[in-house]
């Protein structure tokens, strides 16, 4: 019988969460967090303060092995990060920490997360270090890593090496430590190499300058690190018209793919009744729509949006439709349909047979319909470094299948097992990249179509040119994910009429059901694999598949072994639970066919009711004060600015409790959803 982990044990063994650590911020200075070191009021308070990030970048450089550098080089890290930090208080304490831990700092400044990888392989540099929350709120901060094989982010192991270390440190040694290492601006040269790399007709997929020329695009950085960055990659990309908002403020505020996830289609009456009347995306979108209305139907001009999110990795495609007047909101599914179409078509005999990788989130239509094309659909855990994982096993195995018989039979055996069981570290795979030899054999496929991840990671074959060779970089970029779609779209525009075109582009591909509901402010440390609530939940959940009609298994996914997930109708349908790794959140997941979203719905509900009763944090203020603002709604409609609580976290209360489906907005204010009723009675 395997021993119980209790809260402690959990959160010790590894800080980080789906993708590094990423937490609210709290200046080391405040007074709740006196007297505690910067690992304390981590895990106690939950807050990261500038001293941890100096900790945690110190840690990194310090606890790397298997680099290349030598006793007598000095190691280089990148560094960069978007604008949610203008004092500069935690980007400089990860600077300082790295340049404390003897590394050269190359800073790039506020530039978008794929910049980071690049600008290190480019240079050859040990390490890649991004402070941000990505979709995250501007009040939460946060650091993403990336290693020298490949661009890699560190895996379960990587990270659980990396806590151990940090948390034996004694910070007020090391903030006692000079800086050993120099600090060089590489801002300047790592845009240039931006500018370049987005725009090489391989990465871009633009094949002439008039190629884009119909285009007008409404480009929202969420007041993110891409803010006056992609709006000029665009331009001399070729983009007839480009139009930039939310260029400055606060991130991913009112603006960003975050506002628009699970929201297929807006029409102009959802603008005046729902959060969007302040989401300058779609507002400008359609003033601009209407204005060329006339143009779009005749297919003379199309009109759509590029919107990111605060670090530049994701990207949402906003699609004006002329005929309806409405908007069609394409996620990271549409999007990589689209890319994989665009592959399969004009280079079939290159891709067929290539991986379409996505995550659990997906629409399951989505990988019917890439498979229907000829390329080979692999499901993975949530978390873009999955999908960078299984490209980089299969790179792997197709080296292994141009060996010799003799040198097939000494590999033989290392590479299946990885792809079934799970890879814990990076240099398990190091390991096995240099015990393979090179060969030169060539070969015209590509291991990869697209990889995708529905909240808009989506990832496909970057290349650069170093010393005369080729290099392929594999990194989530918003900026070339937005290229390639609409360059794909671009010349499918020229074989459809304008009605054909729409309805090409706002569905890709036939959508199945797809639902996540949400639960806010909760004790995550209370579920995981065979805990006493995890245990309950897959009880109820394959209680109600057989009350409902379905065959039900449970399927393990090695990759995230805590996550829940329910196969139903033999795959047809599925439904997961999992705690989120960048916010403090829970979420159940309906995935399945049209036919399936009433029964999928009623399963989804009971779970969401029994996690509110098992997982909410009632110490958590956040808690407190989503009760008091259903209290103060429950009597009758409240607008947002009468909400009676803080200010700074007004916005993000109520976006949060429509996240849980507690609350719904109405022409008088907001108020109690069904959901909403019952939960402030149990």
């Amino acid at each position: 019988m395997k021993p119980k982990r209790n809260l402690m044990q959990k959160i010790i063994n590894r800080l980080q969460g789906t993708d590094g650590v990423r937490r609210e911020i709290k200046p080391a200075k405040d007074h709740e967090c006196r007297g505690q070191t910067p690992q304390q009021v981590f895990l106690e308070k939950g807050w990261i303060t500038e001293e941890f990030m100096e900790l945690y970048a110190y840690c990194y450089v310090k606890n790397q092995s298997g680099q290349k550098s030598t006793p007598s080089k000095k190691r280089t890290i990148v560094i960069g990060w978007d604008p949610r930090d203008p004092s500069g208080i935690f980007t400089e304490a990860v600077v300082r920490g790295v340049r404390k831990a003897g590394a050269n700092a190359l800073v790039l400044g506020i530039v978008p997360t794929p910049l980071v990888p690049l600008f290190m392989l480019h240079g050859g540099a040990d390490g890649g270090i991004m402070v941000t929350a990505s979709h995250n709120p501007e009040d939460q901060n946060g650091i993403k890593l990336f290693l020298p094989f490949h661009g890699m982010k560190p895996l379960p192991s990587d990270d659980a090496e990396l806590t151990r270390h940090l948390l034996k440190q004694n910070f007020n040694t090391i903030k006692k430590i000079s800086t050993l290492g120099a600090k060089t601006d590489c801002r300047k040269k790592a845009l240039e190499l931006f500018r370049q790399f987005s725009l090489l007709p391989e990465n871009s997929w633009i094949k002439s300058p008039d190629t884009l020329k119909n285009l007008i695009l409404v480009v929202d950085p969420a007041c993110g690190a891409l803010a006056g960055i992609a709006a000029p990659i665009f331009r001399e990309a070729g983009v007839g018209k480009v139009y930039e908002v939310n260029k400055n403020g606060a991130v991913n505020l009112r603006s960003g793919v975050a506002d628009l996830e699970g929201c297929p289609r807006i029409t102009a009456d959802m603008i005046l009744k729902s959060r969007f009347h302040r989401h300058k995306a779609i507002v400008k979108l359609f003033e601009i729509g209407r204005a060329n209305q006339k143009a779009a139907m005749s297919g003379e001009k199309r009109i759509a949006a590029a919107v990111f999110d605060a670090d530049g990795d994701r990207f949402f495609r906003l699609e004006y439709d002329p005929f309806q007047d409405a908007l069609w909101v394409l996620s990271g599914d549409e999007t990589a349909i689209l890319q994989a179409r665009y592959l399969m078509t004009h280079f079939p005999e290159r891709y067929k047979g290539s991986l379409y990788i996505n995550t659990v989130e997906s629409d399951l239509n989505a990988s019917t319909a890439a498979e229907a094309m000829g390329l080979n659909p692999l499901l993975t855990a949530v978390g873009d470094k999955w999908i960078l994982l299984k490209i980089h096993l299969a790179l792997l195995e197709q080296r292994l299948t141009k060996l010799a018989k003799t040198k097939k039979t000494q590999f033989k055996g290392k590479i299946k097992p990885l792809q079934k069981n799970g890879v814990a570290s990076v240099n398990v795979l190091l390991n096995l990249d240099t015990a393979l030899p090179e060969n030169s054999a060539k070969n015209n496929s590509e291991v990869l179509a697209v990889g995708s991840e529905e909240t808009g990671h989506n990832i496909t074959t970057g290349y650069f040119t170093l010393a005369d060779k080729k290099i392929q970089v594999f990194s989530g970029n918003g900026l070339k994910s937005a290229l390639n779609t609409f360059a794909a779209t671009e010349q499918l525009a020229t074989t459809l009429s304008p009605k054909r075109y729409i309805l090409s582009i706002r569905q890709p591909f036939t959508p199945g059901f797809k639902s996540t509901v949400y639960i806010y402010y909760i004790r995550q440390d209370l579920f995981y694999r065979d805990s006493q609530v995890w245990r309950k939940v897959k009880r109820l959940l394959m209680q109600s598949a057989k009350q409902n009609g379905y065959t039900a298994q449970t399927q393990n996914f090695p990759d995230d072994p805590d996550m829940l997930y329910i196969s139903l109708a033999e795959g047809k349908a599925g439904i997961f639970v999992r705690n989120s790794g960048t916010e403090n959140k829970i979420s159940v997941n309906l995935r399945g066919g049209k036919s399936t979203a009433s029964k999928l719905k009623k399963i989804g509900l009971e779970i969401q009711k029994l996690l509110f009763s098992l997982l909410k944090d009632r110490n958590n203020s956040l808690y407190k004060m989503e009760l008091y603002a259903l209290s103060q709604i429950a009597g009758h409609s409240v607008t947002d600015e009468k909400l009676e609580i803080k200010k700074q976290y007004r916005l993000r209360l109520i976006n949060e409790m429509k996240k849980q489906n507690l609350i719904q907005s109405s022409p008088e204010g907001n108020k109690l959803t069904p959901l909403g009723k019952w939960y402030i009675i149990h």
